[in-house]
């Protein structure tokens, strides 16, 4: 049996969508939880294949090897990797951050950004406690996924059918008024390097090539959730309490592939964060 690990945010829907239908016949057992959960249950061996954060790929780049043609990946803008702040940018220096507990990807990209812009800040761990609550503590909060997504529509919302969907607004206000800038990580480091993003990747441990068949499957639930991303897009937004059009946008920013550009991004990621990592990446020849 080979045991599939698996992350529920919107962002991973249309790689799913079709998933479970494709790989019947398979001998799969299905494992659900955040990134942290998959990224623990791979290195621990209670998975054998899943799609894991970008970071701890590098981490491991001994003990793991990443399929050759899957990734969530952006170029640009993301909209589910925010950071809200109170107080410029360049005015964190010095501050306390509060960072979500769900993905060390993303905390390490926020270390990685203000690092290049020479901005020294202190990160504090922190899940549980609603945006607002955590503004009143901290000038800049840290959130990723289906909540992020959310709460930026809600800061920086409603948007009128003619707002053109690539100069969607990142300033917005709280419920008792104050100033609030979100602050796409994605599209900061596609500011910094004119590089995509690797968020995640698929992978296995190094000594455990994946099931052809299994591969094929993936291949085929990908091509298929990609040509139905309205569909998709419907139902998450049903769910998220958000417009249609824009989980559609959301979702066809992503690039579900990993081609030469993203690799270049993932290394060039690996080298800032683990330099003795970046030539240690392997992919699966299937």
């Amino acid at each position: 049996m080979t045991r599939l690990g698996i992350i529920h945010y919107t962002n991973v829907a249309p790689l799913l969508h079709t998933l479970e239908h494709e790989l019947v016949g398979q001998d799969v057992s299905w494992v659900r939880d955040v990134p942290t959960g998959i990224n623990a249950a791979l290195l621990a061996g209670r998975v054998d294949i899943a799609n894991i954060s970008a970071f701890e790929f590098i981490q491991h780049a001994e003990e793991l090897r990443a399929l050759p043609d899957f990734s969530i990946s952006v170029l640009g803008a993301v909209y589910s990797v925010n950071l809200f702040h109170t107080v410029p940018w360049e005015q964190l220096e010095g501050k306390r951050i509060a960072v979500t507990t769900h993905s060390a990807t993303s905390v390490k990209l926020l270390e990685t950004l203000l690092k290049l812009d020479g901005i020294n800040a202190t990160l504090e761990r922190s899940d549980g406690v609603g945006l607002e609550e955590l503004l009143t503590l901290y000038p800049a909060v840290l959130l990723i996924g289906d909540a992020a997504l959310s709460e930026w529509y809600r800061v920086c919302g409603p948007i009128s059918e003619t707002t053109q969907m690539f100069r969607l607004p990142n300033e917005g206000h709280l419920a008792h008024g104050e100033a609030v800038t979100v602050t796409d990580l994605a599209m900061s480091w596609y500011e910094h390097t004119g590089l995509p993003f690797v968020f995640a990747v698929w992978a296995t441990p190094a000594d455990h090539a994946p099931p052809l068949e299994l591969v094929l499957g993936m291949r085929r639930a990908r091509r298929t959730g990609i040509g139905h991303l309205a569909q998709i897009a419907a139902r998450d937004a049903a769910r998220l309490n958000l417009p249609e059009r824009i989980v559609q946008h959301y979702l066809w920013n992503f690039r579900y592939h990993l081609e030469p550009p993203d690799r270049a991004g993932l290394k060039l990621f690996a080298q800032l964060v683990l330099p003795d990592k970046a030539e240690q990446l392997t992919f699966w020849d299937v």
